[in-house]
């Protein structure tokens, strides 16, 4: 990723996306952890500084198809904590709109499996690999599954635990130059190999679900936090002890359908506790006037916009209500900043919003973006989506095609009534 030099300037269409992911390891560096004023944008550190495992170089220095044996054979779920199958719909076959996925297939999904971010240096990152795995389920593709999986396990799995590396770029050497992961992307692979698990009765994706799952609870879920459970967005980076106004969230990581599904394959965590927790970091995070969260928050004591990042509702923060819809949580009123922000359903761009003024900064141009205020309106009050919506245009980069294709798997999902023909 290019580093901006302005981040609410920024070029559209994902660098400024993951530029917050980048600052956020920048502020992780040991001069951040004093309590000493922070400018309002620090530059993105060093490859060196931004993750304690970057003093050990990267294993892999180009894309490979070979699956390590510790990840391609993960150990059985124990049999005292049997998968529970009472957690909500599942994914499988929802998406019925096979042009959608082939132009989507055809675009960003390369013969090796790799998900391309076309807006954003053609890198790779968790999260993309698990929105193209969670798609594939629900277009009901294994074939483009298993190839999505297979380059994921050979060319992010490539930590010392479970976890995922979070980027890989293809014109660095190494791709992975920075071993942290990006918590998100390792919900949203456990999420889509427990689905395939449900749905082709495949015993091994089971077992890997399992394995990311119960690693990312026991590295980044506080569940004793005394705001209540609290996800770290990386193992790294983001604690209290870290930081001097951490820990840090980021309410966009909270993938709230995911929290239903994964009590499948790791029944002891309390995954309702941590939707409700969501839901709570939520209401407490309206700021400015237009009572709209922002990207990074510190929760170290009551919840505010965190030091040293722009104080914006920006790219990841649109995803919140879509995890919302997708679940079927929360109050009508938890709703309403984004409505109100978002207006008519209609609205052909979408703002990214300064919370200090509750003012536009820049605007998200491309369609599939809308896509989120048509599942919110359908959510609150069961506004069809728009003709215009209900399929979804090939000449979009990654995030915005990939926002639409999920906004409309969950209203099919729970809502199917606002996507009737």
């Amino acid at each position: 990723m290019r580093p901006p030099r302005t981040p609410c300037r920024s070029r559209l269409g994902g660098t400024l996306r993951r530029a917050g992911w980048a600052l956020a390891l920048a502020a992780a560096s040991p001069a951040a952890a004093q309590p000493t004023p922070q400018p309002a944008a620090p530059q993105p550190a060093s490859p060196q500084q931004t993750s304690p495992q970057m003093a050990q170089p990267a294993p892999q220095q180009t894309e490979t198809s070979t699956v390590p044996p510790a990840t391609a054979l993960p150990g059985l779920p124990r049999s005292e904590t049997p998968a529970r199958t009472d957690s909500g719909p599942s994914l499988a076959n929802t998406l019925d709109d096979d042009a959608a996925w082939r132009a989507y297939r055809a675009r960003f999904i390369t013969e090796q499996g790799r998900i391309v971010d076309t807006a954003n240096g053609m890198i790779s990152h968790s999260e993309g690999q698990g929105y193209g795995m969670l798609i594939a389920v629900a277009a009901g593709d294994r074939a483009a599954f298993e190839r999505i999986w297979g380059w994921t396990r050979a060319n992010l799995m490539v930590r010392s635990d479970e976890l995922l590396a979070w980027r890989w770029a293809p014109d660095h050497r190494p791709a992975v130059a920075d071993m942290n992961n990006a918590t998100d992307g390792d919900i949203l692979v456990a999420w889509a190999l427990t689905e395939a698990a449900e749905a082709w009765g495949e015993p091994s994706y089971r077992t890997a679900a399992r394995r990311i799952a119960v690693e990312f609870g026991r590295k980044t879920i506080l569940f004793k936090d005394p705001h209540g459970p609290l996800l770290l967005p990386a193992v790294s980076g983001f604690s209290a002890r870290e930081r001097a106004d951490g820990p840090l969230i980021n309410l966009s990581y909270w993938v709230f359908p995911a929290f239903q599904r994964l009590p499948i394959v790791a029944p002891e965590y309390d995954w309702a506790s941590l939707i409700r927790s969501g839901l709570d970091f939520l209401r407490q995070s309206r700021f400015g006037p237009s009572s709209l969260p922002t990207e990074w928050i510190s929760a170290k004591d009551s919840l505010r916009p965190a030091d040293g990042f722009p104080p914006l509702f920006s790219y990841n923060a649109i995803r919140v209500p879509l995890y919302l819809a997708w679940a079927g949580v929360g109050r009508p009123e938890d709703y309403t900043p984004f409505k109100t922000l978002w207006g008519g359903i209609e609205r052909e761009r979408l703002p990214i919003v300064d919370t200090r003024d509750g003012q536009p900064v820049e605007w998200l141009s491309e369609v599939g973006y809308t896509a989120i205020p048509a599942l919110t309106a359908c959510a609150a009050d069961g506004t069809p989506f728009p003709e215009s919506l209900r399929t979804v245009q090939e000449n979009q980069n990654y995030y915005p095609m990939t926002l639409h294709l999920l906004a409309l798997i969950a209203a099919r999902m729970r809502y199917p009534s606002c996507v009737k023909s």
